[in-house]
């Protein structure tokens, strides 16, 4: 009997632990903890002395790049900024959108990022829905501490940026109402033709 309940003990110790190490594990897999270490990466990778100046810019970007790629879901964040458009269009069209707004957004995004002087983040909390997440955080810039929440989502493989909000302004929000008033003028193909001629402008100004 003894042996009998000394094994059970054991067993309900080990589903215990299974359950803390589980709901640890999953702490661990939230939006927060999945973003902190890109934006510290990120962080060092601005700070880094030896990818200053315009000879190393594009080391600097692809390295930027390819941290932001990693955190960022570009195709929601596009999927959302066209909004119903989404529906109409190609899988190759979404394909293409998605490409031409994360170069905009390079573009548009990188160079101010570039202007990093060694301004800390503190992490204000998050808060999850479902498959929905916020984390907040306050950006210190000379003891002005700035509002920015990244909005995000889970995918199969971590917590995702899909949206940006700085001081109450949205990005995706912004984009969706610059890019309505081409639609409606131009329809799908004339947005496309404006993002274009926009990156191609960028590129222009880089040599």
């Amino acid at each position: 009997m003894v042996n009998v309940i000394m094994k059970n003990t054991y067993l309900l110790l080990l589903t215990v632990l299974f359950l803390l190490g589980s709901n640890l594990q999953a702490a661990e897999k939230g939006p927060t903890a999945d973003l902190k270490p890109i934006l510290q990466d990120l962080t060092a990778v601005l700070a880094d002395k030896s990818l200053k100046g315009d000879e190393h810019r594009t080391e600097r970007r692809e390295k930027i790049m390819s941290l932001i790629k990693h955190g960022f879901d570009f195709r929601e964040m596009s999927k959302r900024v066209l909004g119903k458009t989404w529906q109409d269009i190609s899988d190759k069209e979404r394909d293409n959108f998605t490409t031409l707004m994360t170069k905009l957004l390079e573009n548009v995004y990188i160079g101010k990022l570039e202007s990093y002087s060694g301004q800390t983040l503190e992490y204000a909390g998050e808060v999850i829905k479902e498959e929905r997440g916020q984390v907040s955080v306050l950006l210190d810039n000379a003891g002005v501490k700035i509002p920015i929440h990244y909005i995000m989502q889970k995918t199969d493989i971590r917590w995702m940026v899909y949206d940006i909000n700085i001081e109450g302004v949205s990005l995706v929000r912004n984009y969706q109402e610059q890019f309505k008033a081409i639609l409606r003028k131009d329809n799908y193909q004339g947005l496309v033709k404006v993002l274009e001629e926009k990156i191609s402008t960028f590129s222009t100004d880089l040599k």
